[in-house]
This record gives structure tokens, C-alpha cells and sequence, in this order.
């Protein structure tokens, strides 16, 4: 079972020149493809006289989700060396792109690879790398009654208590590492009046 995933802070810069032509590489981080868009688009505004704007992204915390965009340079040259640096530094949750400004020289299918690689190696270098835990959050719903209960379970337990909103009806947002999530399900299984509600993992 994976419980950690490798990611970084903050976004980050990296430059690579050859003869002429300039990369500019960008990473941040994402966690959801619905981030990519809008950073793109914000991009193609700010670099609006750029050649290409090629990219690639890796999601999950074993990275199962990808995709690569080559933006009118040769198919495979630009997305597929950006996407491989996430792959060999294992890092997920990360969009890098890499904007071309053309030096009026062609650098030919190995300089590109090299030139896109190198980019995002280096926007890698300058990046902050972080080791997150993944942690899986509930809703405890309880009567007054069971409050109790609930608190000494919870003390014997590796959670984080994000809200509470004790009344009548209490409500608690809850969270645990994933490998203790199947010990903290089963203390609360056979309790009665707390129902436990799973919110995500994250």
C-alpha cells in the first residue's frame, strides 16, 4: 500500500539555451487535471510571442494518471522528455511546462529531447520536493450522548481533528494515515449512535 507520494511546495523555474533558442520551464503543483487549463492559458497570454508551449503532467500517488502535449513540435520531442524527468525523480501531482522562444537554428530530434529534458530537469532542481502522507478523512455524526465515547476512542487513535461542532447532533471532520485507516474504521464499528462517514483520501 502507497502512503506517501513525492511532490513539490510551490512553483518553480528553469531556464536551458542552445543555439538561439530559449526554454523557459514552469512547474507546478496540481491536484486535479482541471488545474491545467487556466495555467496554460495563463501562459499563452503572458508568453503570447513563444513558439510552443509544450508540457506535461502526472497525477496520483503512484502517478497512473498523464498526459503529454507536444504543441506543434515533432511528435514525441517536447511532453515525452518533460513527462520522463517526473517518472525518474518520482514526482507526482506536478505540471511542467516548457515555453520555446525559436532561435532561428533547428535543433533536430535529439536537440529537442535534450532541449525540453534539460528545461525541466532544471525547473525540478530549483523546486522545492516534498514528501506528503496520504491521509484518509471522515465525518463523525454522534448524538450528545456518545460524545464520550467518540473523544476516547479518538484518543487511542493517530488522528487529526480538522472541525467539530458539538450540539445536539456533533459532527466531526476526522483524519488518518491510510495504513491506519482500517484500525480506526473498526473502532467505530460496532459502536452504536456514531455513524461514520468517509470523505476522501488526499
Amino acid at each position: 500500500m502507497v502512503n506517501t507520494y513525492n511532490t513539490i511546495e510551490k512553483k518553480s523555474e528553469g531556464l536551458y539555451k542552445d543555439k538561439g533558442s530559449k526554454f523557459i520551464a514552469l512547474a507546478y503543483p496540481i491536484t486535479d487535471p482541471s488545474e491545467v487549463k487556466p495555467i496554460i492559458s495563463e501562459l499563452k497570454k503572458e508568453y503570447y510571442d513563444a513558439r510552443h508551449h509544450c508540457y506535461a503532467w502526472r497525477l496520483g500517488w503512484e502517478g497512473e494518471q498523464t498526459r503529454t502535449v507536444d504543441d506543434g513540435e515533432p511528435s514525441s520531442t517536447a511532453g515525452k522528455p518533460i513527462l520522463g524527468q517526473l517518472v525518474s525523480k518520482d514526482l507526482t501531482n506536478i505540471l511542467i511546462v516548457v515555453i520555446r522562444y525559436f532561435g532561428g537554428t533547428k535543433l533536430g530530434v535529439s536537440g529537442l529531447i535534450k532541449a525540453y529534458k534539460d528545461a525541466a530537469v532544471d525547473a525540478i532542481d530549483n523546486a522545492e520536493i516534498v514528501t506528503k502522507e496520504i491521509e484518509a478523512y471522515y465525518l463523525l455524526r454522534f448524538g450528545y450522548m456518545e460524545m464520550n465515547t467518540v473523544m476516547k476512542i479518538l484518543k487511542d487513535l493517530p488522528v487529526r481533528i480538522h472541525s467539530q461542532d458539538f450540539d445536539n447532533l456533533c459532527e466531526m471532520k476526522v483524519s488518518t494515515r491510510r495504513d491506519n485507516e482500517e484500525l480506526f474504521k473498526n473502532k467505530f464499528e460496532y459502536s452504536t449512535g456514531i455513524e461514520l462517514n468517509f470523505i476522501e483520501h488526499n
